[in-house]
């Protein structure tokens, strides 16, 4: 699984520009983040359609890269997060973004978006 990490503009209507390019491609958003600051945006999602969102992006201006995600299932309570973040970094993995993936029962499945997918799945377990 990979994670499309977007910047775009921060003015009004930008992001709806950019994921429309995705849309009008019938690509479907699985997760999304996304914040500003200042003059400049970030946007994190995952698709069902990799080879697609990556044409869709390469037909607007907006800058993207790829990165791998690592999924962990993890307790719907207080640290759980930042165990996870830390398990990461100690095992020297960066962190590039974070989105929600769903529940499945009691747990929240959290994406870590990520260099090398694998080597972090290893340091959640």
């Amino acid at each position: 699984m990979r994670a499309f990490i977007a910047s775009p503009p921060n003015r009004p209507g930008a992001l709806a520009e950019m994921l429309d390019a995705v849309a009008q491609r019938g690509i479907n958003i699985g997760s999304v983040g996304a914040t500003t600051w200042d003059t400049g945006a970030a946007v994190a999602f995952i698709t069902d359609d990799e080879a697609g969102t990556r044409a869709a992006l390469d037909s607007t201006s907006v800058a993207y890269r790829e990165t791998g995600v690592a999924v962990a299932s993890l307790e719907n309570r207080p640290g759980t997060l930042a165990a996870a973040a830390s398990r990461l970094g100690k095992a020297g993995i960066n962190i590039e973004a974070v989105f929600p993936m769903g529940m499945d029962g009691g747990k929240v499945q959290v994406g870590f978006a990520v260099a090398d997918a694998a080597v972090a799945e290893q340091a959640l377990d």
